[in-house]
């Protein structure tokens, strides 16, 4: 082996050419090692076989070297590597400055992962910037990728991002889509899945996206999706991050349909005209204006009610109808300030419209440091109920002021019980209330529907307007509750995860007294209104509120938790759960029986791995309905999830009686191979309400599932679908989702 040290032979040459050269760069050391034959000739050494260059933090390897110790150029041939930082450069030939540190190679491979750069000649146009020439990039580290980028140029700026001009996808040798100009970060994912489907409703389909970065903190994802039945889609999707830190975002989300069969209706319902133009614009916005101030923006604009049933069924199970609202919230250690405005943008949903509201919430505090403690709130609000168009009923509003105060007085007596009286009083303007003497409605024998909420306006039955007025509502109650305890150290049982044992015990009660007075609360306008529910509603204020629909009532409301504690890896955490509770109802508008149900919510966690909840409800002292609702969770090996659920509710009057069963599960088979299902089957009628199956097939660079849904919609109303997709993975790596409806794609 022979090993030449340039650093000393610098040395010499510095001194030699000080009289001829006014002006000498200082050079780190150059260490050039070959196993065949180095030599020194008029200022460049060469170097032959297995060569090995060392220059500060750059490494270089080839078969044939040179360096020029006047151009200060390392000149290397045959199976060239070069490597710097994290970063290697595979090439034929290429040429390093040791200088300017720049990099000169013809077909270059280099490797930024997860990605892989090849190209025909790279240039490094400043410190740490380099232009390519002919270049393809993907994520798939093989000589023949199943998919790459190849663009006619390309600036790589190391570590951060790549910008491409003129380019385009190839998946295998087909080229599948084109760009003018494209930006990839180096740290985000490019990511590409094509879905054949076949859905009752759509016909044979092709679902596609496209997912890439534009900028560093935009993404974007175009979507183009073909339906059989339904014609041609198009879609664009955007991610913003901005502002400082990038802690505000924006999202928008666009997609348009020229829909041939508008009147396809998949359920048993009716459904109006449907336009055959359909689309959807949503835009999400929350600006961080400064650490204690910021906005938001909600608005979503559709072409008709049904579209994101049709074609956003998973978005559309959620919320079905979007909300769209603009509000700004400045917070501080004692009060929120906000404003909002909330509008209708779509007529053919109904719409609660506040345009605007302003609401100061000042947050429970110590009154000058003292033992007694205030909360409070004050609202002003224009406000509409605007009702879905052609709905038969009359839009009405007012414009309301209202403003709460309310003293409390926690202390703790004989150091183990604590008791926490209370006392408030709100007041509520409102400049237009209902006129009763000439509106006609009937009262209900059942005592879950309050007598005081009237139906809403029709043309037949409107509303008579009675004037302005004002409503006052004093409240007053108190709360206790006390602990007692037990630990049993020597408890262990591994099949059951305990290692000692510990019991809570917590008993608790609530009196709330609520009088009202100056407007007949079937007189007022309902914005904030009564919502039928299963659940107990709050007694206490402000956490009741719907401030629109208070009446006078004396409720007293008692309980008693139980919980189980035990050590798992050195933590306490619950391992059984038990609250018990119910409400003496002296007065209740809400509520006309003597007693409410008996409530019982059960969690129980005996194993990190295994878990059961159950949330019931039943009569106990007198006539009313049952709600019993179970979930068990169990993960028995690592490959294996399981669930399932019941569901059952009778005899309520708001809601139909219902015994729906849920099942899912999912089991990884292998590293490459997984089953999914889920199932729900409704006992009221008899009927399974949707099945779905999945498989999953990792191809380490794609993972491909195949998924089938069945629906049971009544009315003979079933769908089927089928759905083949195919992701692009820029991070190889197995990955798991349930979502596999067709209908949901995209979301």
């Amino acid at each position: 082996m022979r090993t030449l040290v340039w650093g000393i032979i610098f040395m010499f040459l510095v001194t030699g050419m000080a009289g001829a050269a006014t002006n000498v760069s200082d050079h780190e050391p150059v260490e050039i090692t070959s196993t065949g034959e180095t030599t020194y000739e008029n200022g460049v050494a060469t170097a032959r076989d297995n060569v090995a260059i060392h220059i500060g933090d750059t490494d270089i390897y080839g078969d044939f070297a040179q360096y020029n110790s006047r151009t200060h150029e390392v000149s290397v041939e045959g199976h060239v590597r070069i490597y710097r930082d994290v970063n290697v450069y595979v090439a034929e030939r290429g040429v390093y400055n040791i200088d300017t540190k720049q990099i000169r190679t013809s077909n270059v491979r280099t490797d930024y992962h997860p990605y892989f750069l090849t190209g025909q000649n790279v240039t490094e146009t400043s410190a740490n910037v380099y232009r390519v020439e002919d270049a393809t990039f993907t994520t798939d580290d093989s000589p023949h990728p199943d998919f790459h980028l190849r663009a006619r140029t390309v600036r790589v700026y190391e570590n951060d991002h790549v910008v491409f001009q003129n380019v385009t996808l190839y998946i295998g040798r087909v080229p599948v889509f084109w760009w003018p100009y494209m930006y990839q970060s180096l740290t985000d994912a490019f990511s590409f899945s094509i879905s054949p489907a076949d859905l009752s409703s759509w016909g044979p389909s092709l679902l596609t996206q496209v997912a890439f970065p534009i900028t560093e903190d935009i993404k974007g994802r175009i979507r183009l999706d073909y339906r059989g039945r339904r014609g041609v889609a198009i879609g664009f999707e955007s991610d913003v991050d901005y502002g400082k830190d990038k802690s505000s975002n924006l999202k928008l989300r666009t997609y348009y349909l020229n829909d041939q069969n508008p009147d396809i209706n998949p359920t048993a319902l009716k459904r109006g005209d449907v336009p055959t133009d359909r689309y959807r614009l949503s835009l999400e916005d929350r600006t961080e204006f400064t650490s204690d101030i910021y906005g938001i923006v909600d608005v979503t604009k559709l072409s008709d009610p049904f579209l994101m049933q049709d074609f956003y069924q998973s978005e559309f199970r959620v919320n079905p109808v979007p909300d769209n609202v603009i509000a700004l919230t400045k917070t501080a250690p004692f009060y929120t300030l906000t404003a909002i405005s909330r509008f209708q943008v779509n007529d053919f949903f109904e719409q609660t419209e506040r345009l605007p509201e302003v609401v100061l919430d000042i947050k429970r505090h110590a009154l000058f440091g003292g033992p007694i403690f205030y909360e409070g709130e004050s609202g002003f609000a224009d406000l509409h109920r605007s009702f879905a168009e052609n709905s038969g009923f009359e839009n009405y509003g007012t414009t309301r002021f209202d403003t709460f105060h309310q003293l409390l007085y926690p202390n703790t007596y004989f150091g183990w019980l604590s008791i926490v009286p209370r006392a408030g009083f709100r007041a509520t303007y409102y400049d237009k209330t209902r006129d009763l003497g000439r509106t006609m409605f009937n009262t209900s024998d059942d005592p879950l529907i309050p007598n005081f909420i009237l139906p809403d306006p029709t043309p037949t039955n409107p509303i008579v307007d009675a004037g302005s007025d004002v409503r006052t509502v004093f409240d007053t109650g108190v709360e206790a509750s006390f602990k007692i305890s037990r630990s049993w150290d020597e408890v262990a049982n591994r099949s059951l995860g305990l290692d000692g044992l510990l019991h809570v015990i917590q008993p608790y009660t609530n009196f709330s007294y609520v009088h009202e007075s100056g407007i007949n609360p079937a007189a007022v306008l309902e914005f904030d209104r009564f919502e039928p529910s299963t659940q107990l509603r709050p007694i206490d204020f402000p956490q009741f509120t719907s401030i629109d629909s208070i009446a006078s009532w004396t409720v007293w409301r008692n309980g008693i938790r139980n919980r189980l504690e035990t050590r798992r890896d050195d933590l306490t955490v619950t391992w059984l759960e038990l609250d018990t509770f119910f409400d003496v109802n002296f007065d209740n508008p809400y509520d006309r029986r003597s007693y409410s149900n008996f409530f019982n919510k059960l969690r129980f966690t005996p194993l990190p791995w295994a878990s059961l909840s159950i949330d019931s409800q039943i009569p106990a002292f007198n006539s009313g309905f049952t709600e019993v609702n179970t979930t068990i969770s169990v993960q028995p090996i690592a490959n294996l999830q399981l669930s399932a659920g019941h569901r059952y509710l009778n005899d309520n009057p708001f809601f139909e009686h219902s015994s729906l069963f849920v099942a899912g599960g999912y089991y990884r088979i292998s590293d490459n191979w997984a089953f999914g299902f889920q199932e729900q089957y409704e006992g009221s009628v008899g009927i399974f309400q949707e099945q779905r199956y999945a498989i999953y097939r990792d191809l380490t660079n794609w993972v491909a599932s195949v998924g089938a849904v069945m629906r049971d919609n009544t009315g003979n109303k079933k769908e089927y679908g089928i759905l083949l997709t195919f992701t692009l993975k820029a991070f190889p790596k197995f990955g798991f989702d349930l979502n596999f409806d067709p209908g949901n794609q995209g979301q």
